[in-house]
């Protein structure tokens, strides 16, 4: 398993950029910068890598944010792993190193947004993580250039890691909203179905965030991935 450790020096924060290039294939305007991650490890932040020997194959960035009431709490904004890398436990690896440095400082909350027609994301944020999300928010991000988000409306959900609170079990699941399992198939050889079906999945998910739900489980089939939607409160 790669070393996890943070990134201080200005040639690792390059490395950083140069992964994120290489994993999402942004254009230039929409690279985040090296002077962004050095920022966030300067300001309360997280700027993680993950290391196989000397080289860099995963990286984490996570910057501090204010709630309405004055809680703190971490936003992480982007994680990424070499594709070599992938499914190895690199981006647990990552996570969980998250999640002991805010537990150390004190923190009690991370959030980061997912694209909830990417069913394997999905799986690892409430599956593996035990985050949950009751927010969705339409088109977050714009138009991007990335080509992982087929041409779609940036649509995310709001991953809450509470890390001092065991959610809630799936058996108060009440509702469920699936996903066709080849929604990814489906964003490159048929837009407008894909797009027709990130619009049922979004109006399905905000009317059940609406009624006070949030997604506690998620279960994968052949067939569909399947949010699991009931009641849950911070304990």
């Amino acid at each position: 398993m790669p070393e996890i450790r943070a990134l201080t020096a200005h040639h690792e924060f390059r490395e950083a950029v140069r992964l994120q290039r290489q994993i999402w294939g942004f254009e230039d305007v929409e690279v985040l910068p090296a002077r962004l991650f050095v920022v966030a490890s300067k300001i309360g932040g997280q700027v993680l890598g993950a290391f196989d020997d000397a080289r860099m194959v995963g990286f984490c960035l996570a910057i501090p944010g204010v709630k309405p009431d004055g809680a703190a709490y971490l936003h992480s904004h982007m994680l990424g792993v070499d594709e070599e890398y992938r499914n190895t436990g690199v981006g647990r690896a990552l996570k969980l190193a998250q999640r002991d440095d805010a537990l150390a400082r004190g923190i009690h909350l991370i959030e980061w947004t997912f694209d909830p027609l990417e069913l394997k994301n999905a799986f690892f944020n409430i599956e593996r993580l035990g985050a949950i999300a009751r927010r969705y928010v339409h088109n977050q991000y714009g138009a991007t250039s990335s080509p992982l988000s087929g041409g779609l409306p940036t649509d995310r959900c709001v991953a809450e890691w509470w890390l001092h609170s065991p959610r809630t079990n799936r058996s108060t699941a009440t509702l469920r909203v699936s996903v066709p399992s080849n929604i990814a198939e489906l964003r490159a050889s048929d837009p407008p179905r894909a797009r027709a079906i990130q619009e049922a999945t979004g109006s399905a998910l905000e009317s059940a965030f609406a009624d006070g739900l949030a997604v506690v489980g998620f279960e994968r089939a052949d067939q569909a991935g399947t949010y699991l939607l009931g009641k849950w409160e911070p304990q």
